[in-house]
């Protein structure tokens, strides 16, 4: 089983996330972002839309990372990221649908001004900054009332909702915006709990 991506890029990270909590060694191919690859013709066959992470097991190709988190979590032996009771498992849904529409993008907004742009030696956009902050700080109230009296996004149970929010929540603190996490304490007590995990620990270092 081989995974094409980049030990820094966050959709990349969840499926290592997800392979490290089932217990299971995959061969991590490094797609070098700074240098274009993911453009080029060889990844391009594996990824149309030219981005990563992709899933190679055997001669099955899947790539998008909630697929592949998903995927890996159904096939692989050891304790299940996904909850079996029927409510439990739409929350799980709810979550990776609100982290892809309200969350990812804004961070990675964020990222990319503040780490990315100086990275090239260009200078970031504040304004962009402090409105990416406002749209993940509605979607951090949001989710600052749903921990209210729960351990996890899902319920009682550590699911695949927790692992695809966790590399965005990483993006706050590298950018020096981890007030959004520290103002709201459902939200800073569940990110300690689920950051202090040995596979996210192993994955994130």
């Amino acid at each position: 089983m081989k995974v094409y991506g980049h030990p820094m890029s966050t959709c990349t990270r969840k499926v290592l996330t997800v392979l490290a909590e089932k217990g299971h060694e995959a061969q991590l191919v490094v797609i070098d972002l700074g240098k274009g690859e993911q453009k080029q013709p060889e990844h391009l066959a594996r990824h149309p839309f030219g981005v990563i992470p992709v899933l190679e097991d055997e001669d099955f190709k899947l790539y998008e990372s909630r697929a592949i988190i998903r995927y890996l979590d159904q096939k692989l032996p050891g304790p299940s990221l996904t909850p079996t009771e029927l409510r439990a498992k739409a929350l799980m849904d709810q979550w990776l649908s609100v982290e892809q529409s309200y969350v990812s993008g804004p961070a990675i907004k964020i990222l990319y001004q503040r780490v990315l742009l100086p990275m090239r030696g260009q200078q970031g956009d504040e304004s962009l900054v402090a409105s990416a902050k406002a749209d993940l700080a509605k979607a951090l109230d949001v989710i600052d009332k749903a921990l209210a009296g729960q351990e996890y996004l899902a319920g009682s149970t550590y699911s695949l909702a927790d692992i695809s929010w966790m590399p965005y929540m990483q993006c706050l603190a590298v950018t020096k915006v981890e007030d959004l996490i520290n103002d709201r304490p459902n939200v800073a007590a569940w990110w300690k709990r689920v950051s202090a995990r040995p596979a996210w620990v192993k994955v994130s270092s």
